[in-house]
Parts: C-alpha cells; sequence; structure tokens
C-alpha cells in the first residue's frame, strides 16, 4: 500500500494477459458525472506508464491516439476498461459513466469487478445517487475506497470532505471511513489558496511531494508531527478495531508500540473485506509531470488491498435447463464460465464483447455456447447457439493487443461474437451453462419513432435489432395497439444517445412521435344494433342481416358472444361469421378507433337468403350491428392504471406526493424503509406518466427511483375523453 515504509518497486507499464487469478486486480470507478473518473483513470495509466507524457500509447501507439481517447472518454456513455500494471498486477480499471441514464452500465461495471473506488470532487460533495450505489455495494460486500479529486480546486477542503464521506458512507461506523494521507500544501498565493503539492502519509509519518513530477519521499520536522498526531491515532484506532486479532487492541491500549508492517497488513486485510473504507487524495499531473499526485498510493491501495477475484464468490449457475450447477471460484482449470458485461460495435472489426471470465480459461478460435439472458420483453431474443469467438485482445482507447489466453478472474475483449449480447453467459460447448443475471434497470420513458424515409425503413429493423443488443436496459416494443414502434429508455440522455447510435452507426435516421397510451373502449350502457348488408349487383348477391344486444361487463371480461337464435333465423354455418365480424369490429373500436373491451354482445334474430347469404356477408352484418349499437349509447374511453412505487428521500416525500395528485393519481400509501427513505405507493393513470422518469429525477435531485406496473383500464374523465374523441375525429 502506497503508505508501507518499503521503497516502491516501480511501474511495469502496460498490462496483456494474466497468468494467475493471484496477479488480477478488477476494480470499477463509480461517481457522478465531473467527479473526475475519467481523468483520475488517465492520470493512473500515466504513472502506471501505460502512456508517456506527451501522450503516446506505448509500444507502437500513435501521438494522436491517446488525445482522441481522452476527448472521447470525457463524453463516454460506455463502461470503458483501461488495464495497467504495476508492481507485477495488472489492474483492470472499470470507467463508468456518471450519468444517471446509463446505471446499466455501471451495473455491469460492478458486476464485472471485484473492487470499487467512489470518486468524490472536493468542490462538489457526495450526490444522492452516488450514496445508493454505496448501498447496493455495502449489500453485497464489495470492498470499497473513496478517492477525493479537484483538490485544485480554490474552495477545496479535504478534511470537510473527509468528514462528509464518513457522513454519506459510514453508516452506523464512521470510524470506518478514514484517510491514510492528509495533504501536504505548498505556499499560499496572491489569491490566499495553497495548493497541494504532496501527502503526508499518517502511518509511516513520511511525506510524499509530487510538487516536481515525480513522486519524492523525505522525513517531516519535528515541528510537522504533531499535526498529524490525532489523525494518525483516529486511523491507528480505526485499523485496529478491524483486525482479526483480538489482543491488537490491548496491546495498543496497554502502550505499546504496534509495528507499521502490522498495522498494513491488518489495513488491507480489513479493505478487502469491505469492512474498512480508506480516504485517499489524488489530482492528474502536471503538464510535463509523469506522477500525479496520490497515484502510486492508489495503486499500491489497490493491488495490496483491494481483493484477488478468488475473493469474489462467482454468481449462481445453472445448467441450461436450470438445474444448479457449482462452480469453484475462479478454477482456471474449471469449466468454462464467462459473461458479456459489455457489447459495441466497430466500425472495422465489427461487433467486440467485453467479456468477464469467472472459471476456466478462454481462447481464441475456439468453440463456446451462447446462453441467452431471458430479456425477450425488451426486444432481446434468447439465445442457446454454438458460436465460434474470434481473437482476444486486451484494450486501450483505439488500440487492441491480441492476447493468447484469457484466465478466470481475467478481463478480455473477444471479437466476432455476432450472437451474443450483453448479459449472455459463454461456457463450453460440451457443457453449456448460463449464470444468474445482474439487475437490469427497468427503462420507464417511452420513445416513439418512425423511419425518415423508405431506404430508412427498409434499414430500420437490423437497426433497432443491433441496438438493443449493445443496450440491455433498453426496452424495444412492438405495439399492437397503437401500431407504433417504441424504445423505452432511462431517460432523455439515454434517448438521445439510441438515437445519435442509429443515425451514425446504422445509418439510419427516425423522426420521434407523440407517444401513444393504449386506449380501450366500452359500452356504458345496454344497447341494440342491427346489421343489414343486402347488395345485388348481378350474379351472387350478398345478404346477410343480424340483430344483436350489447351489454356491459365488469372489468377484465373482455367480448363475450351469446348466440341466442331460435328457429334458425340465422343459419348454424353462419352464426361464427357473425361473431368474428363482432370481434374484428370490437378490435378496431366504435368511437375513437381503440379496441372494444367488456361487453357481453347477444346474437338474437336474423335473416339469411339461400343463395345469396355468405360467411363475408355475414361478417359484414356483425360489424355493422355493433357499430349501430354503439351509435344508440354513451361510449366510455378507458384509460390504462399504473400501479407505481416511488422510493424517495424523506426530504421529498410531500414534493413526490403533492405532484402524483397532480396527474390525476391515487395515493394508497406509505412506508419508511431504511437510510431516510420513504416508499410511496399510489395508482396513476400511464397517460400523465409519460414523462415521470425525467421530472422524478427532477424533482428529487436524481435520489428516487420508481417502478411501474399496469394495474387495469378504467373510464377516463369526460372532458379528457371528449378531446381525445376530437382528435380522433379530425384524424379521420
Amino acid at each position: 500500500m502506497g503508505d508501507k515504509a518499503s521503497a516502491h518497486p516501480g511501474a511495469a507499464g502496460r498490462a496483456t494477459a494474466a497468468d494467475h487469478p493471484a496477479s488480477v486486480r478488477n476494480v470499477v470507478l463509480v461517481g457522478h458525472s465531473g467527479s473526475g473518473k475519467t481523468t483520475l483513470v488517465e492520470a493512473l495509466a500515466l504513472t502506471a506508464g501505460a502512456v508517456n507524457r506527451a501522450g503516446r500509447v506505448e509500444d507502437g501507439g500513435t501521438v494522436s491516439d491517446y488525445d482522441e481517447i481522452e476527448h472521447r472518454q470525457q463524453r463516454s456513455v460506455q463502461l470503458s476498461l483501461v488495464p495497467v500494471e504495476w508492481d507485477g498486477i495488472k489492474v483492470n480499471l472499470l470507467d463508468t459513466p456518471g450519468y444517471a441514464d446509463f446505471v446499466g452500465e455501471l451495473r455491469a461495471g460492478l458486476r464485472a469487478a471485484d473492487a470499487a473506488l467512489f470518486v468524490v470532487s472536493a468542490s462538489d460533495g457526495v450526490d444522492g445517487s452516488t450514496r445508493m450505489v454505496w448501498e447496493e455495494c455495502a449489500a453485497v460486500g464489495m470492498p470499497r475506497a473513496i478517492v477525493i479529486t479537484h483538490l485544485e480546486s480554490a474552495r477545496a477542503d479535504f478534511e470537510e470532505m473527509t468528514r462528509t464521506c464518513a457522513e454519506a458512507f459510514g453508516g452506523d461506523d464512521p470510524d470506518a471511513v478514514i484517510p491514510l494521507y492528509l495533504p501536504l500544501h505548498g505556499p499560499q498565493g496572491p489569491d490566499g489558496h495553497a495548493p497541494v503539492t504532496g501527502l503526508t502519509g499518517l502511518l509511516s509519518q513520511k511525506l510524499f511531494d509530487y510538487s516536481s513530477g515525480e513522486r519524492k519521499e523525505s522525513e517531516p520536522g519535528e515541528d510537522q508531527l504533531p499535526e498529524i498526531e490525532d489523525a494518525r491515532n483516529r486511523l491507528i484506532e480505526g485499523i485496529i478495531s478491524e483486525s482479526e486479532d483480538e489482543t491488537l487492541m490491548d496491546r495498543y491500549l496497554g502502550g505499546e508500540q504496534i509495528d507499521v508492517k502490522t498495522l498494513v497488513e491488518d489495513l488491507e486485510r480489513a479493505v478487502a473485506r469491505g469492512v474498512f473504507f480508506p480516504v485517499l487524495a489524488a489530482a492528474p499531473a502536471a503538464d510535463g509531470a509523469r506522477q500525479g499526485l496520490g497515484t502510486v498510493e492508489l495503486l499500491e491501495l489497490v493491488t495490496g488491498g483491494f481483493p484477488t477475484p478468488f475473493e469474489h464468490p462467482t454468481p449462481g449457475v445453472t445448467t441450461i435447463d436450470g438445474k444448479p450447477r457449482e462452480v469453484k471460484a475462479c478454477d482456471t482449470d474449471g469449466p468454462l464460465v464467462a459473461e458479456v458485461v459489455r457489447t459495441a460495435s466497430d466500425p472495422y472489426v465489427g461487433r467486440v464483447s467485453l467479456v468477464r471470465v469467472f472459471s476456466g480459461t478462454m481462447r481464441p478460435d475456439e468453440t463456446v455456447h451462447v446462453s441467452g439472458h431471458g430479456l425477450a420483453d425488451r426486444g432481446h431474443e434468447d439465445h442457446d447457439v454454438d458460436e465460434r469467438i474470434g481473437a482476444l485482445s486486451t484494450p486501450f482507447g483505439k488500440q487492441q493487443r491480441t492476447v493468447t489466453h484469457a484466465i478466470a478472474g481475467d478481463l478480455v475483449c473477444v471479437a466476432k461474437l455476432n450472437r451474443a449480447e450483453t448479459g449472455d453467459t459463454l461456457s463450453a460447448k460440451d457443457d453449456p451453462l448460463l449464470m444468474e443475471p445482474w439487475q437490469m434497470p427497468d427503462p420507464l420513458l417511452p420513445l416513439a419513432i418512425e423511419a425518415h424515409s423508405k431506404a430508412d425503413e427498409d434499414k430500420l429493423s437490423q437497426g433497432l435489432s443491433r441496438l438493443v443488443a449493445e443496450d440491455p436496459t433498453m426496452r424495444l416494443e412492438q405495439n399492437q395497439d397503437t401500431h407504433q414502434v417504441v424504445l423505452w429508455c432511462l431517460g432523455e440522455a439515454h434517448a438521445d444517445v439510441a438515437l445519435e447510435r442509429l443515425r451514425s452507426r446504422y445509418g439510419v435516421q427516425v423522426d420521434v412521435i407523440p407517444h401513444r397510451v393504449s386506449l380501450r373502449e366500452t359500452f356504458a350502457g345496454r344497447s341494440a344494433g342491427r346489421g343489414r348488408h343486402v347488395k345485388q349487383s348481378g350474379g351472387h348477391g350478398q345478404f346477410a342481416i343480424c340483430e344483436i344486444e350489447v351489454e356491459p361487463l365488469p372489468g377484465g371480461s373482455g367480448i363475450e358472444f351469446v348466440d341466442k337464435v331460435v328457429g334458425g333465423a340465422v343459419p348454424r354455418q353462419f352464426i361464427p361469421s357473425v361473431e368474428k365480424g363482432i370481434r374484428a369490429q370490437a378490435a378496431r373500436g366504435v368511437a375513437a378507433g381503440y379496441p372494444l373491451i367488456d361487453v357481453r354482445v347477444t346474437l338474437l334474430d336474423g335473416k339469411a337468403h339461400s343463395v345469396d347469404s355468405s360467411d363475408a356477408a355475414f361478417q359484414t352484418a356483425g360489424a355493422l350491428a355493433l357499430r349501430e349499437a354503439a351509435a344508440d349509447v354513451k361510449i366510455h374511453l378507458l384509460e390504462p392504471v399504473a400501479e407505481v412505487t416511488v422510493l424517495v428521500g424523506d426530504d421529498y416525500v410531500g414534493a413526490v406526493m403533492s405532484d402524483l395528485s397532480g396527474r390525476r393519481g391515487r395515493v394508497l400509501g406509505t412506508e419508511q424503509t431504511t437510510g431516510n427513505r420513504t416508499l410511496v405507493r399510489a395508482e396513476v393513470p400511464e397517460i400523465e406518466i409519460g414523462r415521470y422518469a425525467i421530472d422524478l429525477r427532477s424533482m428529487s435531485h436524481g435520489t428516487a427511483r420508481f417502478n411501474r406496473s399496469y394495474a387495469r383500464h378504467e373510464p377516463m374523465p369526460p372532458q379528457i375523453a371528449e378531446r381525445i374523441r376530437e382528435e380522433a375525429r379530425d384524424a379521420s
């Protein structure tokens, strides 16, 4: 770890393939947009020697490559992997998007990683969404550390931000969130701001000066030691309280000076167990410098304190038919079990899959079994196929370095997996397995689209299928009622990226149209109708007459057809024809073009002709009879009502409940949950919550979540129903 008393062995540079799981660390970086995650990844890559100070990727990269990578990653909305090597350890750095709309990429990063670095800006603090991710990690016991960035800001206060992190992340034990270092400040400038130039190690009591662009170690002066004594004692007590050696606290309280090496070893074990959360500071290197402030300490924490893949339990594994299968964690000689955690399309090499190998060893050009992930409801096909993989490589920006294998615990890019999608399991073709899927957020913002031109229409289907293959958080719906193509997204930014990818990657231009909710119609009362279809135009004519009665039924009854014809007024062979015509008309609607439901239609009487009656004629007569019955009675428009649950911080409960009421919602109740949050249950018409995903995020400052499920259809208010009828008449 960075505060070890021993000399630092130096960086090893760009990582390729690992040969043993113990030499791998998989780390996901978490934080809100603007917290400095991508900048930190670049600083760590620079310190590790993966890039040089001129921005040139080592081992044959071009000068412009890294500049392009930097520009693109700052705007990235996908999980990205940057592998580096430090002290003989391969460190897979997984940079996640900070925007709430791309939480699916964040969840993929959490699935692929064994530990998390929470990146917090000293000038912005901790936002609500970052706290919620911390709780997710805590629920599964994932080891975590905190990195405070943007210390160059004039209003940055490391000590104050450390206290904020302890309050936000410490829960019942804020003493478990403690800094390992204190900032070392340079001389004050004209504005009174003293820049951070180095760090003071609390355990080793060493100074690490970065002001020259290289990390230089020195001894503190006697006058500096009292300044760090309180912080050092708190750190030591925090480490000892989490120590597995129960005698250590007694020895410390008895006045014994605990050896620094013992403290470091206990610290590393506590971090790996996920019970101690060190706070560090980091800043990018200045122009021309090789090492950014705190990057050496951070890399040593990752390699020394974060767990190996051996300590990450393999998610649940079953056979294809659902039988549990025990798979030893990170067994390089065990059955192949790997998972696609990200899918991307490259214009030159085609589809590239980022894969985490949990068991076994993967090699290029072998045939693997691709098992689907059960997301058919989101437009993703289920998979159960064999596929030959292409080259294996390890990435850095636009470059790909070919590797000969990928062992359990490692991450690798796989080319030419044309059928596999994000979330799919890869296993041996003669031993197909399926991993338990990770939790996917439900897309709740509808985006109705149509092809811009005939040429776009021809390419739309393929473009959409490729789009959803990359992103399992997106749901593709072909709505049979409204005849709209709908992309369900997580938010506006998610929708914008989807449209841009359709245009730039797949050459499909689409237009966004108003999203229509699937309304229904029903009879408000009893009514009767007579359908008469009589035509004679030479040869066989058309003759069919039927009389019906229609009455409303309770919700959920559908269309009920009853035959009460007596005396053969309608021949038996034509009664199904009448029913078919009535059901066809009901599907088309009788007032505003929406399907008719929850009525009983009784066929009472009719007439037929021995020559001119036919199946088609009685279908037409049945439809005419239903339309006539509808003309003589009030027709209710029914709207779908959703059951909505909102998990929101207590500070925003009032605003959320008031907003739901303004959407014609009925609040059913509230329930207090952990973390000062409340679960609000309500029923709200779906027509009122089309943009609720956006509005709720704004209302709660990104801290609330909601789910919705269909409850039933119920009558719309008369004034809204009349407006919709007028719109339907204008459209026709």
